[in-house]
C-alpha cells in the first residue's frame, strides 16, 4: 500500500520545512505541480511564488530536508509501516473531500475505502458509558460499518473493542507517530486493530502523544466517517472538536444522550439541544445513513436459566443492567451473606452476572 519511494521522500520532505504547512504545500504543489518540482525548482522561480516567505526559499534550496525526509522513509520500513500519499489511488476519497486532510498517511494493516462511523467520547466515562459504547460499536460492525476511533482511554478503547468482537472492522487514528503505543497499556489493543483494519497516523515517526497533535487527528477521525457518534462528553471535552469538525465537513452528527446529573453527559446532551441527532440504539444511526439493520445475532454462550423460586432466581431478579453493590443485593434478598456469596459465584459461572470492581455486580448481557 505504499507509493514509490521516490514521490513519498518529496512530500515528506517537502512538509518538513520550517514555514511549510498543508496550507502553504498545497499552494506550492498548485503552483509547479508535484512536491518533486517545488524542490528542484531554482530561487528565482521560487521567489515568483507571491507571498513565498525567504525562510522557505532557503530551507527548499538548503537539501536540509533530504536527510529527514529519508531517515523517515527508513523508519517506517524498519517499523513494517506503510505510507500512502494524498494523490494516491489508496488514499480514503471521503478523507480528501474535506477541507483539510493530511498530506498523506503512515498506517499499518489494511486501509479498505469502506463506509465507516466514528464512535467517541471521554477519557473517564461511566459504566453505562462503556456498556452503550459497545454494544453500538458491536452492533455497526456487524452490519458492516467500519469503526473508527482514537484509541484513546474510556469511550475510544470500548469502540474499537466492541468492533472486534464482532469480528468487524476498526481504524484507529494516532495523535502520535505509528511507531509510538498511546496510551501504553493498549499496545495489545493496537496490534488487534492492525490485524482486524487499519492503525493509521498523519505524524512523522517518533512523534510523541503531545496535547497539540489531538485537535487535529480528531479532523481526520471525522474526516473518514459519514457520521460521528459522540458518547459521553464533558463540555470541554475533546470529542466536542471532533462534533465541530464533522459539522464543518457536512456529515452527520449523532449523540447518546446521558444522566442528566452527570459531568460526564453535558457535552453530549448540549450537542442534542445544538441539532445532533439523538441516539438509542444502532437503527437510529442505520436509518439515518440509508442502511438496513442487521438481524444481530443473539449471545449463544450455554446459559442455565434459574430455577424458578430458588436464591439463583431471587438473586437474579434482583440484579440488573445498573451495577448493584453486593450489600445492596444482601438487602434486598435478604440471604446471609455466605449463602448469597455462594449464588453469586453459582451465576457467574453460568454467564448470568459479572462482578465488576468494588463488590458491584451486573447482568452479563448488558
Amino acid at each position: 500500500m505504499q507509493k514509490s519511494t521516490d514521490s513519498a521522500l518529496y512530500w515528506i520532505g517537502l512538509s518538513s520545512i520550517p514555514g511549510v504547512g498543508r496550507v502553504t504545500f498545497r499552494k506550492l504543489v498548485k503552483h509547479f505541480a508535484s512536491p518533486e518540482r517545488v524542490l528542484k525548482a531554482e530561487r528565482s522561480e521560487l521567489a515568483d511564488v507571491e507571498g513565498l516567505p525567504g525562510k522557505v526559499i532557503e530551507g527548499i534550496r538548503s537539501c536540509s530536508w533530504l536527510e529527514y525526509a529519508e531517515q523517515q522513509l527508513k523508519y517506517a520500513r524498519e517499523a513494517g509501516a506503510w505510507i500512502i500519499l494524498a494523490d494516491s489511488g489508496q488514499f480514503p476519497a471521503v478523507l480528501n473531500a474535506t477541507p483539510d486532510p493530511p498530506l498523506f498517511l503512515y498506517g499499518r494493516g489494511d486501509l479498505r475505502q469502506d463506509d465507516c462511523i466514528a464512535i467517541v467520547g471521554t477519557r473517564k466515562p461511566t459504566f453505562y458509558g462503556l456498556t452503550v459504547t459497545k454494544r453500538i460499536s458491536a452492533e455497526l460492525a456487524a452490519s458492516g460499518l467500519t469503526v473508527v476511533s482514537g484509541m484513546a482511554r474510556g469511550i475510544d478503547t470500548q469502540a474499537h473493542r466492541g468492533a472486534l468482537e464482532a469480528r468487524g472492522r476498526t481504524i484507529a487514528v494516532l495523535g502520535c507517530g505509528i511507531d509510538v503505543v498511546y496510551p501504553p497499556e493498549n499496545r495489545g489493543l493496537m496490534q488487534d486493530i492492525s490485524r482486524s483494519g487499519a492503525v493509521i497516523t498523519e505524524n512523522a515517526m517518533g512523534t510523541q502523544p503531545e496535547a497539540g497533535y489531538f485537535p487535529a487527528r480528531n479532523r481526520i477521525i471525522s474526516g473518514l466517517s459519514r457520521g460521528t457518534v459522540i458518547v459521553e462528553a464533558t463540555q470541554d471535552s475533546g470529542s466536542l472538536i471532533t462534533a465541530d469538525y464533522t459539522r464543518e465537513q457536512g456529515r452527520q452528527l449523532f449523540a447518546v444522550p446521558g444522566n442528566v446529573g452527570s459531568p460526564a453527559s453535558r457535552g453530549a446532551n448540549s450537542l442534542i439541544k445544538q441539532g445532533a441527532l439523538l441516539i438509542e440504539s444502532s437503527d437510529d444511526i442505520l436509518r439515518a445513513l440509508g442502511r438496513n439493520s442487521p438481524a444481530i445475532p443473539a449471545k449463544t454462550a450455554a446459559r442455565e436459566a434459574p430455577a424458578c423460586g430458588s436464591d439463583e432466581e431471587q438473586a437474579f431478579r434482583c440484579i440488573t443492567g445498573e451495577p448493584k453493590h453486593i450489600d445492596r443485593i444482601l438487602s434486598e434478598t435478604r440471604m446471609t451473606a455466605g449463602i448469597l456469596g455462594g449464588v453469586l459465584i453459582t451465576l457467574e459461572l453460568k454467564g448470568l452476572v459479572k462482578q465488576l470492581p468494588g463488590k458491584f455486580f451486573v447482568r452479563e448481557d448488558t
